[in-house]
């Protein structure tokens, strides 16, 4: 029998009117009926985190940061059990933690439990900003309220523990709305760690784009946090505009890296490979665009087609298994069209290219060369197993093709020399710029895009005032 998931609200497992279908992406099976969150669910989700904002706003601080490290204790006890859920229905390797392991759903359990332990060791004080023998100015960082977190299905426990955990430690409540391809996960995680928490601090609702346009529509809400597309993205803010609500946007990229002329191939060859190929590409700051000077095109292309060669792609359950299948199947049609577009203009699919006979969503490792700035592979973001290789001869043309584009998270330079990397990095576009590794994010580092990929940061304590609003208290002197 196929088990059905629940929403949690104010503290209770919630069942629906109507269901929907979740399916493992590796074999395209019905692996769980989710419960279809009604309007009336979405008001009172909304309503219980309201109500229980107040008692968890007043308590001390460190009452919320111990509830956090509580939190953290229960998704380490159950990381296993979340792991295999997130395997079974986002699709990414189990794999686990090490070198010699694939950074796979393991690796996403684990950074769930450090994204919690790191808001929790983090101290937010009041701070004077002013003070001179007439007045003393203290700036205090209170919660904005309510917030409503909408979450991805590439990461979907870790990105929603990234919006979640900053906004309970400083004293909001959340409502969070998961992918609806990849709820179940989800749904158990917040199931679990809900039980360290007071009733309707964390609350979930589930279904597709229209639950979350209902959600960010409550008269409840204060602040709405959001990982996923531009078009989404831009339909939520006109929605916020309306009632001058905040919102902290990350909404993908096109992340460049320059290789420099200087690089060592057989040196950076796997820091390429998994900063493109980390989750199968399915990563918003995964490299997406790979310039590589001429004098090193075929060196570096040859070493990313022997790692391409040498990662086993199947499901992600099974054992030695480096490559799992792209999650959903419009995800998969994209990079089908965008391979075949690219093929049909001249470029030069070097290995991969064509999707796994069978079922699932598998699509290999694609290289493809002989491509340029202005083909849809480089100017889209793809988000999926295949990654462009621009040859270029010019280290200015590279740099300015790299920030051509109206998106800007991240990018990354390669070089044996980090005082020219540096520099090069200083002419980049983007929230993060890494040198000789790229996508390493960290809890203490701030993260957020620039441009047509998002604004507000999170992460680190900018990220913990970015779920706070700023309250000045002006005091006279006697």
């Amino acid at each position: 029998m196929v088990p059905k998931f629940l929403n949690t609200i104010d503290g209770r497992q919630v069942a629906g009117v109507e269901w929907f279908d979740s399916y493992n992406p590796a074999t395209g099976e019905v692996i769980g009926h989710v419960a279809q969150s009604t309007e009336a669910q979405l008001a009172q989700a909304v309503a219980a985190a309201r109500a229980a904002q107040p008692a968890w706003e007043a308590l001390p601080d460190e009452a919320r940061r111990r509830a956090m490290a509580d939190v953290a204790q229960i998704l380490q006890d159950n990381a296993e059990y979340l792991a295999d859920w997130v395997t079974r229905e986002q699709g990414k390797p189990l794999g686990g933690l090490g070198p010699a392991e694939i950074p796979g759903a393991r690796y996403e359990l684990a950074g769930c439990v450090a994204w919690t332990q790191a808001p929790a060791a983090m101290p937010l004080h009041d701070e004077t900003v002013f003070e001179d023998d007439s007045r003393r100015d203290v700036m205090q960082r209170k919660p904005y309220g309510v917030i409503a977190a909408i979450a991805p299905w590439n990461w979907p426990l870790l990105i929603a523990i990234w919006q979640i955990i900053p906004a309970l430690r400083t004293g909001n409540t959340v409502v969070l709305k998961p992918s609806e391809y990849t709820s179940i996960a989800s749904l158990e995680m917040i199931r679990l760690i809900a039980a360290a928490l007071p009733p309707g601090v964390i609350n979930t609702v589930a279904g597709a784009g229209a639950t979350g346009a209902a959600l960010i529509a409550q008269p409840g809400i204060d602040k709405i946090l959001f990982t996923g597309s531009g078009r989404t993205g831009s339909h939520i803010a006109g929605t916020a505009a309306q009632t001058l609500r905040p919102t902290t946007m990350e909404l993908g990229g096109n992340d460049a890296a320059i290789v420099l002329d200087d690089a060592d191939p057989a040196r950076i060859a796997t820091g390429l490979f998994w900063g493109a190929f980390l989750n199968m590409g399915q990563t918003c700051a995964c490299i997406k665009r790979l310039y590589v000077p001429d004098s090193l095109h075929d060196a570096v292309v040859a070493q990313l087609r022997q790692l391409a060669a040498s990662m086993p792609m199947g499901n992600g359950l099974e054992p030695g298994v480096a490559i799992g299948p792209i999650q959903n199947r419009p995800q998969h049609q994209r990079i089908v069209r965008l391979v075949e577009q690219a093929r049909a203009q001249g470029a030069v699919v070097e290995c991969g290219g064509a999707p796994a006979d069978g079922p699932g969503n598998f699509y290999p490792v694609t290289l493809v060369t002989g491509i340029a700035d202005g083909a849809a592979l480089v100017d889209e973001e793809q988000f999926g197993p295949v990654l462009p290789i621009i040859r270029y001869t010019d280290l200015d043309a590279a740099i300015a093709s790299a920030n051509r584009l109206d998106l800007g998270l991240g990018a990354s330079v390669w070089s044996s020399d980090p005082d020219r990397a540096a520099s090069v990095a200083d002419r980049l576009q983007a929230g993060t710029v890494w040198i000789n590794q790229h996508g390493a994010v960290h809890p203490a580092v701030p993260f957020g895009g620039i441009k047509g990929s998002g604004w507000g940061v999170e992460f680190g304590l900018e990220g913990l005032k970015g779920v706070t609003r700023p309250k000045v208290i002006s005091l006279a002197k006697a």
